[in-house]
């Protein structure tokens, strides 16, 4: 199995192929959209800007990459940033996003007490069951590091949520795409368990 990493410059890769290498994963990564369709999965990490990301997504074609992998049905990973840009808008500056999950991604409200961004641990209640939660206790918690929030637009597609200032969509899942907020490469066991998961389920 060869796994594609999408690289649009956008966050730091090097945890996310720390993890890989760990899991003993054989994984590409790449900006070139033909090389990563021909992988077999596919992780679409990042952190940063949605409205910069976009713009390096579309000049280098891995919109449509992207796009074109989740409707082959292959599987597909999105983490923190690149599970909002899975979404279909942002209102990080007015961001149009690639609309593979219905839903919006708004920046959280100050609130007192709390501090954005989010980041640290937080605790991850499941939905909706998932096989990529095998193996991983409810309200196990997982790393985060975000100043916006996904808010899905269709319930059973929310498999996981997450409570910070207000409830929000914390993971998502729509046939052979998931997505998360969280960072599962930098959440310990739990979250090497997740991308185990994402690696080894044969079909979602």
């Amino acid at each position: 199995m060869k796994v594609g990493i999408v690289d649009y410059n956008s966050g730091n890769l090097r945890s996310v192929e720390l993890a890989l290498a760990h899991l003993g994963v054989d994984y590409l990564v790449s900006q070139n959209p033909r090389m990563l369709a021909d992988a077999d999965r596919l992780v679409f990490p990042g952190v940063g800007e949605a409205r910069a990301a976009m713009s390096v997504l579309a000049e280098l074609g891995l919109d449509d990459l992207i796009k074109n992998f989740a409707a082959s049905g292959k599987p597909l990973l999105g983490i923190c940033l690149g599970c909002q840009i899975l979404m279909e808008n942002s209102e990080e500056r007015a961001t149009k996003c690639l609309g593979i999950f219905p839903g919006e991604v708004r920046r959280f409200e100050s609130k007192a007490g709390f501090k954005v961004p989010h980041m640290g641990w937080n605790q991850v209640f499941h939905k909706n069951r998932h096989p990529i939660f095998s193996g991983i206790p409810d309200g196990a918690s997982f790393y985060f590091v975000h100043s916006y929030y996904v808010q899905c637009g269709d319930e059973p597609l929310e498999i996981a949520a997450t409570d910070y200032v207000v409830p929000f969509t914390s993971g998502v899942a729509k046939e052979n795409v998931v997505a998360f907020q969280f960072h599962p490469e930098k959440s310990g066991k739990h979250g090497l368990k997740l991308l185990e998961n994402f690696f080894s389920i044969s079909e979602f």
